[in-house]
């Protein structure tokens, strides 16, 4: 994965790397997101993909979405 733009993601105060494995109950509340673009006019959208799901032995579902938020604008903090 190769940002764009500046992207910091954290879970009740800790920021997540991208590709890192967490486990279900470090993910429970709602993630905060900070996107560093510098123009408000770009949207942008992010997704939380898992490539092998259920898991890498047994990877009957495939690429599964758990969730996508599109029309972030660019310089925003939020909370999805």
């Amino acid at each position: 994965f190769t940002s764009t733009v500046p992207l910091t993601i954290g879970y009740n105060n800790r920021q997540v790397r991208p590709g890192a494995a967490l486990k279900p109950s470090a993910v429970v509340s709602k993630p905060r997101v900070d996107i560093g673009g510098n123009d408000m006019r770009i949207l942008y959208t992010l997704m939380l993909v898992d490539p092998d799901a259920p898991s890498p032995s047994h990877p009957s579902l495939r690429e599964y979405l758990h969730w996508m938020v599109a029309d972030i604008p660019g310089t925003t903090g939020v909370s999805f």
